[in-house]
């Protein structure tokens, strides 16, 4: 039996009360917004007959996954990044901004204070040996299409078996291991050497996975390089990446996967590529230039400065 009370005049006035809207103090925006999702949880529950088992279920996998810290993890998987990477996409073609390069969602594991260099970085310290050598290099082009020399292009990916520095759990890598921060030369260029990085997985067992499966759904991603790039004048561009051929690109549990993103990667066995990057053997090569877009009325709309972020 289905009984609805959702529509009653006491719920609704609860709704009210509980949301603060009926008391002077605290914080419009807040009201507001716990209004609009108390009201849908509420509807939700009447709508689909929630049942109390499966209210307090829901609330221990809440508890689960703060413990566990992935709530950052959980929230691409449910596709909510990507949507507002949707909304960022809609309200720029509104106001008339096209993104040369596009835009896509940051994930959980970025770390604040990586070593910095002009020009050039090398990235991994080398004893990952199950990696493919890579050397990737652009030019990062202003909103006026030109090179921006000193733009700030911040990188960041796994190793081979899908662990980042700062959360491998073997302990094996040293801090910011495949971690760098590099300003583009005076022609704009930037460059680095690190390796191929492989896709993972969500960690098996937790809160995140349990989910998922119960979607029907994997958690795997495809292999990926993150990239945070600003400059004076220019709106932060935070996108990721693709490895081309990794046949998750098109089945990415995080939804990160956008057109534009999945750069050719070229295998370099010839002599003259080698030596030219002091290298011993062959490696893959990614040639990739970045295009910010300017500032809006002065400022940039899309940062997302009150995001809590890992700090070594």
């Amino acid at each position: 039996m289905s009984v609805k009370i959702f529509d009653r005049p006491d719920v609704q006035e609860f709704l009210t009360v509980l949301s603060g809207l009926d008391k002077a103090g605290g914080s419009p925006r807040m009201k507001e917004i716990t209004h609009r999702l108390m009201t849908d949880l509420f509807r939700a529950i009447d709508d689909l007959n929630i049942t109390p088992d499966e209210y307090w279920t829901g609330i221990a996998w809440l508890n689960d996954i703060g413990a566990a810290g992935q709530a950052g993890l959980i929230s691409p998987g449910l596709g909510l990044d990507h949507f507002i990477d949707e909304r960022l996409d809609a309200i720029d073609a509104a106001i008339g901004i096209e993104n040369p390069t596009p835009r896509t969602i940051e994930g959980p594991l970025y770390v604040a204070g990586a070593p910095e260099s002009v020009g050039f970085a090398r990235l991994d310290d080398g004893r990952d040996i199950e990696g493919q050598t890579l050397i990737m290099h652009g030019v990062v082009h202003g909103a006026d299409g030109k090179p921006l020399p000193g733009a700030k292009v911040e990188v960041w990916h796994c190793d081979t078996r899908g662990f980042y520095s700062h959360f491998d759990p073997t302990g094996l890598q040293a801090p910011f291991n495949m971690r760098r921060t590099i300003f583009a030369d005076e022609n704009g260029r930037y460059k680095f050497q690190s390796i191929l990085p492989s896709g993972y997985g969500v960690p098996p067992g937790s809160p995140t996975e349990r989910l998922l499966s119960a979607l029907g759904r994997h958690g795997q991603r495809p292999a990926h390089i993150h990239f945070f790039i600003s400059a004076d004048g220019h709106r932060k561009l935070t996108t990721q990446i693709n490895i081309e051929g990794d046949p998750l690109i098109n089945d990415d549990f995080a939804y990160a996967t956008r057109e534009g993103l999945v750069p050719r990667v070229m295998e370099r066995d010839d002599e003259a590529s080698i030596h030219a990057n002091n290298l011993n053997g062959p490696f893959a090569e990614i040639e990739w230039d970045i295009y910010l877009t300017a500032l809006v009325d002065g400022v940039d709309n899309q940062v997302n400065e009150q995001r809590k972020r890992a700090a070594a």
